[in-house]
């Protein structure tokens, strides 16, 4: 006699499977009956009032309305005070120059950061740990001090 090609287990993995099928069906069936798709489309829109709050309902026309002056309106940064050139003029030490290569470093007093320097950017002739005063600017491969004066 033969034995059966159904094992238990392949009949339980069947059982599972079309349980599964039919939850799924009965789970897109409440989905259906629950979709609102196709209401009204005044349960669709929406108004915003004064204060810029989303509602429901439609404004009252017969409030009256504020009036705004387009001069009162700002749409850029606050004001700030004009910045004083002596507020960009930097202090620092001269940290290492070298001369026949024409570039070095100043270390800033105020951060403690270390500036390139370039000769083209000198003002006077500068040597290491000489005080000086400098101005900044910014380049693809970092800050560069410009302008570099001997302190007084």
């Amino acid at each position: 006699m033969a034995k059966s090609k159904e094992t238990f287990n392949k009949k339980e993995k069947e059982k599972k499977r079309l349980r599964k099928k039919k939850e799924k069906e009965e789970k897109k069936e409440a989905r259906k009956s629950t979709s609102n798709k196709g209401g009204d489309l005044d349960d669709m829109i929406a108004y915003v009032d004064e204060e810029g709050n989303i509602t429901s309902t439609p404004p009252d026309p017969t409030q009256k309305k504020k009036k705004i002056e387009l001069e009162d309106i700002e749409v850029s940064v606050s004001k700030q005070a004009p910045i004083d050139p002596e507020d960009l003029r930097r202090k620092g030490k001269v940290t290492f120059f070298n001369e026949s290569k024409g570039y070095g470093f100043i270390k800033d007093l105020e951060s403690q950061d270390s500036v390139f320097v370039h000769v083209k950017g000198l003002v006077d002739d500068v040597r290491e740990n000489d005080q000086v005063t400098f101005e900044t600017e910014k380049t693809p491969k970092g800050l560069s001090a410009i302008d570099v004066k001997l302190a007084k």
